[in-house]
């Protein structure tokens, strides 16, 4: 057993933890990184990167065979799936993270391929792979950073386990489409998922638990999605799940049972969500629970830690499982450690992590659903007062029909009523994704959105899908409304002046 000292030790290599060691790295701090896969992690290798390169051509494709001119010339019925394969191989490195180890190393950093376990106040001990049976014991100066992420999860159904359900990563590096196949999922990634599989050619059945698709979306971006993915032929059954499952020779096709009914499929998808991996973490060794996420505070130390040496960032944390958030935290985090490390005593709100509220994300479906903040119902159950103002694409913005034939979209932005602030916004639309920064930004920064109406946006670009939104407000509209309002609470008034779109 070795043993060795470093400023910094983190456990993971995924987008967050990578993030915090360069930056740690370039500020002088020693620093090791503990990761027992591909440095690069999940979201590299096995989820956005490559879910988002099977997608991309699926985009052009339907935007292509959508704009006259260009349909005419177009004579395949889909994309050419063996080069949108080599397209995928080439973004992942061919699941390959030599030359990013390479990368790390000479940055200063220290990489142990290996699984991280705590082992006690500043120490982590790393077991290696392969049958090597020696261990080495890394001891921190000043932090240990958790950055391990999370894996699928697998529900105990009948048969499931054994007929070997494809996950994120089986589906992300597919070398061959099935010709059916059973997404089980409602939520972002299941959607993605049905999306990816249509669009190369599979027949999709997608068995969804709750009531609707993506439940944390306005429910009208719900409701586009649904006609979506049901106009490329995907079969949806809402309050399903399945009950069992049988796959009698291994690669053959799978019998699914669910509501009393069994279809036969090539292969079951699973985006039933995702567990947290801490479950072999040590965690009890410092005075914590394996398993779960760990609690942090705004500084991403963990909480019931003393010393404030202990940090945990992105999906460990449970605050967000998306990865510009993780990468955030890292960066985040990283600021923090330097400033303690130099002896800096930080105050409450100093360098603290903002995400809370401001969350922004997209869903890669046809058309893209992107949103920041709260939605209308989110911010009411909060305590807010809010007001929203809602429009429909082309009939608020007619130009936009240039873009393709059939172009449909929709937006909304929630307000709140006493400080004329963004709380939310949602973008339903071909290429809307590129919207939702702006609203992000506009959130994080408490600009008032009597102000974003004079930030005009030039025609004709899809950025005016904010000015049918933007237009219903106004300096006078805002004045009356707040007359009104404090006529309410005095009693003289029974009703809003303007009223909520």
């Amino acid at each position: 057993m070795t043993g060795r000292e470093f400023d910094v030790v983190v456990v993971g290599g995924g987008v967050a933890g990578v993030a915090a060691v360069r930056k740690l790295a370039s500020a002088g701090l020693s620093v090791a990184l503990v990761e027992d896969r591909l440095v690069g992690g999940e979201c590299h290798y096995w989820g956005c990167n490559p879910s988002k390169t099977l997608l991309r051509p699926i985009e052009v494709f339907n935007l292509a065979k959508a704009v006259p001119g260009v349909r005419e010339a177009i004579s395949a019925e889909g994309p050419d799936i063996a080069a949108v394969f080599a397209k995928r191989d080439a973004i992942i490195e061919h699941l390959s993270d030599q030359d990013r180890t390479v990368s790390l190393r000479e940055a200063g950093i220290a990489v142990f391929h290996g699984f991280g376990r705590m082992s006690g106040e500043r120490r982590v001990r790393v077991s290696y792979a392969r049958g090597d049976t020696t261990e080495a014991v890394l001891t921190a100066r000043h932090a240990v950073v958790l950055a391990t992420g999370t894996r699928p999860n697998v529900p105990e159904i009948p048969g499931l386990s054994q007929a070997r359900p494809w996950t994120n990563r089986d589906l992300t590096t597919m070398t061959q489409v099935p010709a059916s196949a059973l997404v089980v999922g409602g939520g972002p990634v299941a959607v993605e998922f049905a999306t990816i599989l249509s669009g190369l050619g599979s027949a999709v059945t997608l068995l969804v638990r709750e009531n609707t698709l993506v439940p944390n979306c306005e429910p009208e971006a719900r409701e586009l999605v649904a006609q979506s993915l049901r106009s490329k032929g995907v079969k949806i059954h809402f309050e399903t799940e399945l009950s069992a499952v049988a796959r009698p020779a291994p690669g053959g096709p799978v019998a699914a049972t669910f509501q009393g009914e069994t279809i036969e499929v090539d292969e079951v998808v699973l985006a039933a969500g995702r567990r947290t991996n801490t479950d072999n973490l040590g965690l009890e060794t410092v005075g914590l629970q394996d398993g779960g996420v760990v609690s942090v505070n705004d500084h991403l130390q963990a909480v019931g830690v003393t010393g404030g040496w202990l940090y945990a960032l992105g999906d460990t944390t449970g605050r967000a499982r998306l990865s510009h958030i993780s990468t955030y935290h890292g960066r985040v985090v990283a600021d923090i450690i330097v400033a303690l490390a130099a002896g800096r005593e930080l105050s409450e709100n100093e360098l603290t992590a903002r995400d809370a509220g401001n969350l922004a994300q997209v869903i890669h479906t046809d058309p893209q659903v992107a949103w920041v903040g709260r939605t209308e119902s989110q911010a009411q159950a909060e305590g807010f007062t809010v007001r929203t103002r809602t429009a429909h694409y082309p009939d608020a913005v007619s130009f936009l029909a240039l873009y393709r034939d059939g172009f449909q979209g929709w937006a909304k932005l929630v307000i709140d009523d006493e400080t004329d602030t963004l709380l939310g916004a949602t973008f339903v639309g071909p290429q809307f994704s590129e919207l939702v920064q702006a609203a992000t930004l506009a959130i994080v920064a408490k600009v008032p959105v009597s102000l974003l109406r004079h930030a005009v946006a030039p025609h004709p670009t899809v950025n005016q899908v904010w000015d049918p939104l933007l237009a219903q407000e106004s300096e006078l509209a805002l004045l009356l409304n707040k007359e009104a309002r404090n006529k309410q609470k005095s009693g003289q008034a029974d009703h809003l002046i303007c009223q909520t779109a």
